[in-house]
């Protein structure tokens, strides 16, 4: 998954960031609340981890005033990305005003790393309708795990790959955009070209040969994970 992780906090949001990052997930870290919401507006995540004690820049214009001010904005232009939201406040009052600012679920610190992770993948199972396990042929993605499988052999691939093949069994058969495939693997920094996505492609199609799925490529849009013929 790509998370934005929003966390004032230095050391917690550096432990964190750490955390998901060595469960496989890509984190953008945001420490503000304009911060956080550039980010939001201009890439886009999988889940996103919003702590609603965050400071305000100082900037000309400016009209965000907390984490809550963050997510409002994002459920009015129709972002609908899967919230979890961390704070100290424990009143219930205030979780109130989280979920009813559109967040999906609320965690209260101090929290467990492992607990935090395992709410992110329920809220985006639930987001995109699908189960812990996704098969097509003898193609098996795990997704608690994080491993493929084809048959009883574990199909290891390096990142990039990997997050391909997740994006097109999420779930299969459906049509992925190379636009939502090369933002999912690149940074704000390292754009990822047509040919480079190409060839993540073309190395999948090898491995996947025998699995019982193959991929399509849609002329104009991207690409399909489908039975193979």
């Amino acid at each position: 998954m790509r998370i934005l992780l929003v966390e004032d906090d230095a050391v917690l949001r550096e432990v964190m960031a750490r955390s998901l990052e060595h469960a496989g997930h890509r984190v953008d870290p945001a420490e503000s609340v304009e911060d956080a919401a550039h980010l939001w507006r201009v890439q886009p995540f999988d889940a996103v981890l919003l702590d609603l004690n965050l400071p305000q820049h100082a900037r000309a214009g400016s009209t965000m005033g907390s984490g809550l001010a963050v997510l409002r904005e994002a459920r009015a232009r129709g972002d609908r990305t899967p919230v979890l939201v961390l704070t100290a406040r424990n009143r219930t009052e205030e979780r109130i005003a989280g979920l009813d600012a559109g967040a999906d679920d609320y965690l209260g610190k101090p929290f467990d790393l492992a607990e935090v992770e395992a709410r992110l993948r329920a809220l985006v199972r639930r987001a995109i309708g699908t189960d812990d396990v996704a098969t097509l042929g003898r193609l098996q993605l795990d997704r608690r795990a994080r491993r493929f499988s084809v048959g009883d052999a574990p199909l290891d691939l390096p990142a990039r790959e990997f997050e391909v093949l997740w994006e097109l069994m999420s779930p299969p058969g459906h049509a992925v955009h190379k636009r939502t495939l090369s933002d999912k693997l690149s940074g704000f920094d390292d754009a990822l070209g047509d040919n480079a996505l190409e060839a993540f492609i073309s190395r999948l199609r090898k491995k996947l040969v025998g699995s019982g799925a193959a991929i399509r490529t849609l002329r104009g849009i991207g690409y399909l994970l489908e039975p193979e013929a």
